[in-house]
């Protein structure tokens, strides 16, 4: 079985028709043509990350589709790079970061948020509608948070918009990465000479110019990426469900987190160091076990009624959109609030906003990484 990546264009939020009904473990063929697993149930998947004997390493994964990431298959990642490294190598920066990444630091951040929001609405209003969601509003808050973070001018969010966008994209430009790469590298030499209250700064002393410079690289697309697509995926979600904008509670941002699943095309993935038994299935040594989030945060055995958007949900947070295990996202705080601030703030603002067209037309990113919408048209009563 090749993994099944394309939705139904009526039914945009569910998984994949050819993931359901499936074993907690099946043979997966991939790309590469490397026979290895796919994993479908909330127990196998936990299994998988929290075992030790499982791999993130990047050198060791074969890839279920084709990707475009930073050193691709058989190639080790860079340093910096602590996404795809096992401990100690990862611990050492996740270490680092932690201390950058505090509730507290994060909560901090919440007035310049809720500025932001509130500038880009400011801006919508003023234009009227029509919207595109992405490019107006989704699009804009995490760029400029994370710029901020790290300490780069937003006045280049464009150029960060367009090429990390690439990153996500099968035969994404190749060019991306190297000017991504060269941009944060200079970026680098100016915070050693002249260090600010930011993120890159706090960590000169600690690491390399080109730890540092693939480090804020992995922070940029991961926090850019994924909360922009989860935003305007969720105002998308509550439109159709038509949901009441006061809905939009902390628990129904877990809920949203847990019922779209953007990561999902091809999920997480790991290496079996050794023979693991997982789900009464053996996995030996080489084979790489692929997860898929879509249907894993779907499972009945762990969520009520699991295929239907309940923003009241309690127990929302079991779902594993920010994974699990040593590799948990490590700003999941940040995006809960930027997805918190930013559906409250939208729909307050406009409380009687809707698509702009059927939602059969919403253009939706089927063969990215990230799944979400290329553009979202969005309109709303001026009187």
């Amino acid at each position: 079985m090749r993994l099944p990546i394309e939705r139904h264009p009526e039914h945009p939020f569910d998984p994949p028709a050819g993931l359901r009904g499936l074993p907690a473990m099946s043979r997966l063929d991939f790309a590469d043509g490397h026979l290895g697993w796919l994993a479908t149930t909330d127990a196998a998947a936990r299994t998988v990350l929290g075992d030790p004997r499982f791999s993130a390493r990047q050198e060791l994964k074969h890839v279920a589709t084709h990707s475009s990431r930073p050193g691709g298959p058989g190639h080790a990642a860079p340093p910096g790079f602590f996404g795809t490294m096992d401990p100690p190598e990862h611990t050492r920066y996740r270490r680092l970061l932690t201390g950058q990444f505090t509730v507290r630091r994060m909560r901090l951040l919440e007035p310049r948020i809720e500025q932001i929001a509130a500038e880009q609405l400011d801006a919508m209003a003023a234009a009227g509608p029509p919207a595109d969601l992405m490019t107006a509003y989704a699009l804009p808050i995490p760029s400029m948070v994370i710029c901020e973070l790290l300490g780069v001018p937003y006045a280049d969010h464009d150029f960060f918009q367009e090429r990390s966008s690439q990153l996500a994209i099968p035969g994404g430009d190749p060019a991306a990465v190297g000017d991504l790469t060269a941009y944060l590298h200079e970026q680098v030499r100016r915070k050693r000479s002249a260090p600010g209250d930011d993120l890159m700064s706090g960590l000169t002393a600690d690491l390399t110019d080109e730890e540092l410079t693939n480090l804020a690289l992995l922070l940029l697309v991961a926090g850019h990426e994924t909360t922009a697509n989860m935003l305007a995926l969720g105002v998308f979600a509550l439109l159709e469900q038509g949901t009441p904008p006061e809905s939009v509670s902390d628990d129904a941002v877990e809920e949203l987190l847990r019922w779209l699943s953007i990561l999902h095309q091809g999920g997480p993935a790991r290496t079996a160091l050794e023979d693991v038994e997982v789900a009464g299935e053996l996995v030996r040594k080489g084979e790489t076990v692929v997860l898929s989030l879509p249907v894993i945060n779907r499972d009945p055995s762990v969520h009520d009624d699991p295929e239907t958007l309940r923003l009241d949900r309690g127990g929302a947070r079991r779902h594993l959109a920010f994974g699990h295990g040593v590799h948990q996202c490590l700003g999941q705080q940040l995006a809960r609030i930027e997805l918190r601030i930013g559906y409250r703030a939208l729909f307050e603002r406009f409380p009687g906003l809707r698509l702009a067209v059927p939602a059969t037309e919403v253009p939706l990113k089927h063969d990215a990484t990230v799944y979400g919408a290329t553009s979202m048209p969005v309109t709303w009563p001026t009187s």
